[in-house]
C-alpha cells in the first residue's frame, strides 16, 4: 500500500454524479474520499439522499442554492465561495447554480463512495434540468 498520493485536479470531469453534476474524482483513504463537483450556470441537479455516506462540502467558486431536508428540518442556503456545509446520512438534498454562474465545490464523502446504487432519488423543491 502506498502511504502517499498526489493528484492534480483533472481538466475534464471523471464521471457524472447520480444528481447530474460533473465530478472530478480526487483522492481518498480508508475513511473517506474527496471529489470536485461542478454544476453549470442555470442548471438544477436531481434531488437525492444517500444510503450509507455522509458528506462535507466546501464551495470554491460561483453562486447557487442548496436545499437540505432531514425529518422536520428543512432549509435553503445560498452557495457562494467560502461556504462549508454538511450532508448528514439520510438527508434529502438538491442544489442549483445561479443563472449567470456555475457553482463548484469540493466534498469529502465518509465512508468512501460505495457505488452506483448509493444515491436514492427523492422529491426536491426545484424541477431538475439534468
Amino acid at each position: 500500500m502506498n502511504p502517499f498520493s498526489t493528484l492534480h485536479l483533472p481538466t475534464d470531469p471523471t464521471i457524472t454524479a447520480p444528481d447530474g453534476s460533473d465530478v472530478r474524482v480526487l483522492l481518498g483513504l480508508s475513511g473517506g474520499g474527496m471529489a470536485h463537483f461542478e454544476l453549470a450556470a442555470g442548471k438544477v441537479a436531481k434531488a437525492v439522499a444517500h444510503r450509507t455516506v455522509e458528506e462535507v462540502w466546501f464551495v470554491l467558486t460561483g453562486r447557487g442554492d442548496m436545499w437540505r431536508k432531514q425529518g422536520d428540518r428543512e432549509e435553503i442556503i445560498a452557495l457562494q465561495p467560502g461556504v462549508c456545509l454538511t450532508i448528514p446520512l439520510g438527508t434529502h438534498f438538491q442544489f442549483r447554480a445561479s443563472a449567470s454562474e456555475s457553482v463548484s465545490a469540493v466534498a469529502v464523502t465518509m465512508p468512501p463512495w460505495p457505488g452506483e446504487d448509493e444515491a436514492v432519488f427523492v422529491s426536491g423543491p426545484w424541477q431538475p434540468s439534468m
